[in-house]
C-alpha cells in the first residue's frame, strides 16, 4: 500500500510532539505541587479531590464517568471513591433502571469539604497563575488556551469537553469573589437543581 502523504514532515511531527511532551511534563510538575499543597490540610490526594470535584459538578456520576472525566483507570476511580465513602464524603448507589453501573453522590459532609477547599484557594501559592500574570497584564485576561482545548477535544471527544466546560461554568455562575475568597451564592441552589443529573435512587447497603 502507498503511504498517504502528510501535509507536514516527519521532522515537524517529531519536534511538535516532543515539545508538547516536555512542556506538558514541566507544567504538570508545577501543577501537581500546587494542587497537593492546596488540598494538604484536608488530608486528600489529587485523585480524591478530583473525584469530589467531578461528583459535585455532575451532581451524581457513575464510576465510569468519574474515570473518563478524571482521566484515570476505572479501578483507580472506584478505589479512591471507596476511600471517600469510608470518610463519609460519598455514598454509593444503584439506579432502579440501571443495575449494572455504580453511582456516587456527594454527602452533605462531602459537599461541605468540597466548598471549604474551594474557599481556601490562595492565588499567591499557585505557580502557574504567577507564570500567566505577565500575559494577563499584557492582554487584560488570562490565556484561554483554545489551541490546547482543540487538541484535547480531538483526543477525548466532545462529551469530555462538554463536561469540562460545564464544570467551570458552574463555578463561574454559582460562586462569587468575596474579600479574596471564593463563596457560594445562596441563590444558586435552585439553578443547580435544574442542571442536575437524576439522582441515584437505591443506596448500596454494606
Amino acid at each position: 500500500m502507498n503511504r498517504v502523504e502528510q501535509p507536514y514532515s516527519i521532522k515537524d511531527a517529531l519536534l511538535f510532539s516532543q515539545r508538547m511532551a516536555q512542556l506538558s511534563k514541566a507544567l504538570w510538575k508545577s501543577i501537581e505541587k500546587d494542587w497537593q499543597q492546596w488540598i494538604k490540610p484536608y488530608d486528600l490526594n489529587i485523585n480524591e479531590h478530583h473525584i469530589l470535584w467531578i461528583a459535585y459538578q455532575l451532581n451524581g456520576a457513575s464510576i465510569s464517568e468519574i474515570a473518563k472525566f478524571g482521566v484515570m483507570h476505572v479501578s483507580t476511580a472506584f478505589n479512591f471513591s471507596k476511600k471517600l465513602e469510608e470518610r463519609g464524603y460519598l455514598e454509593f448507589s444503584k439506579k432502579l433502571n440501571d443495575k449494572r453501573n455504580t453511582y456516587i453522590q456527594l454527602t452533605p459532609k462531602g459537599e461541605d469539604i468540597f466548598l471549604k477547599i474551594l474557599e481556601s484557594y490562595d492565588p499567591s501559592r499557585n505557580a502557574v497563575l504567577k507564570g500567566a500574570q505577565p500575559l494577563h497584564q499584557l492582554y487584560g485576561k488570562f490565556p484561554e488556551i483554545v489551541e490546547m482545548m482543540t487538541i484535547i477535544r480531538h483526543i477525548y471527544g466532545d462529551d469530555f469537553m462538554e463536561i469540562f466546560e460545564k464544570s467551570f461554568s458552574n463555578i463561574e455562575n454559582e460562586f462569587i469573589s468575596d474579600n479574596g475568597k471564593m463563596k457560594k451564592k445562596e441563590e444558586t441552589k435552585e439553578t443547580a437543581a435544574s442542571l442536575e443529573i437524576p439522582k441515584p435512587l437505591e443506596p448500596i447497603k454494606n
